[in-house]
């Protein structure tokens, strides 16, 4: 089991967070890649089964498994685990929260409000770029920028996944646009917070800090309701995807990412 299982999964699936990841210091990438595997592994297990209980018994098993790794038990041999047991050791147990927030997606329960879908964002993209933030130098308060930065940027891939996720019953339960032009106001509202703390953060956790591509302009078109944020799907070429990351890897800065 190594590391390369992970990477290929991350570049396959997650291709803004692995263009990232390249950009960071060698050492700092497969914490990075196990972290961002392990995200994708378990945002999906609930989606294993379309039983309720079955599918958080899937998503119940990697909670053990991290809680073990916490514990100081290594995993049993996995082309995630494995790796990151590798990377981050006993730290891995610190990552657990990070699956017991899907434990909602395992109910198949739309949001009611745009507050509802914001915690569960904080609680999911918002704690796993603090967690990976965190590994790449941030520390105390610098930590609750990370935390806006994971959550604007999280809200902004939220309303991207939109259109995929009303018709499974994980969107909004009701159509409506006011609730997601103020998700899109949160997410700029807390972009803008961590920007305007962006001297507290080690510049060496840019990577971790990156927000996907042309962040800005899509939740300025869903604010102003150019957009049927429930139907309409704005695609990322591949063009845009590389500018945005030439961007970051020459001048390291993650915030106001508009390109």
């Amino acid at each position: 089991m190594t590391l390369d299982a992970c990477t290929e999964l991350v570049r396959t699936q997650d291709p803004d967070r692995f263009g990232a990841t390249l950009v960071a210091a060698p050492p700092d990438r497969p914490a990075l890649i196990t972290l961002y595997a392990l995200n994708l592994e378990i945002a999906r297990a609930p989606f294993q089964s379309a039983e309720p209980m079955l599918a958080e018994m899937r998503l119940q098993w990697w909670i053990d498994r991290l809680e073990e790794m916490g514990a100081g038990k290594p995993p049993p041999l996995h082309d995630v685990l494995t790796p990151l047991w590798d990377a981050w050791g006993a730290d891995a147990g610190r990552l657990a929260p990070l699956a017991e927030a899907r434990r909602r997606d395992c109910e198949r329960q739309p949001f009611d409000s745009a507050d509802a879908v914001a915690a569960y964002v904080a609680d999911t993209a918002g704690r796993l770029m603090v967690r990976a933030a965190e590994r790449l130098g941030a520390q105390g308060a610098t930590l609750d920028a990370a935390a806006d930065q994971g959550l604007g940027a999280g809200l902004a891939a939220w309303l991207r996944a939109l259109p995929r996720l009303q018709p499974i019953g994980l969107g909004l339960a009701a159509e409506d646009t006011a609730e997601t032009a103020a998700l899109a106001g949160m997410a700029r509202e807390a972009l803008a917070r961590a920007a305007r703390s962006r001297a507290m953060l080690p510049k060496r956790a840019a990577a971790a800090l990156y927000p996907g591509p042309r962040v800005l302009p899509f939740l300025e078109t869903v604010r102003r309701g150019d957009i049927n944020s429930y139907r309409q799907v704005i695609e990322i070429t591949p063009f845009q995807r590389r500018s945005s990351l030439a961007w970051l890897a020459l001048t390291g800065r993650w915030w106001r990412q508009g390109g």
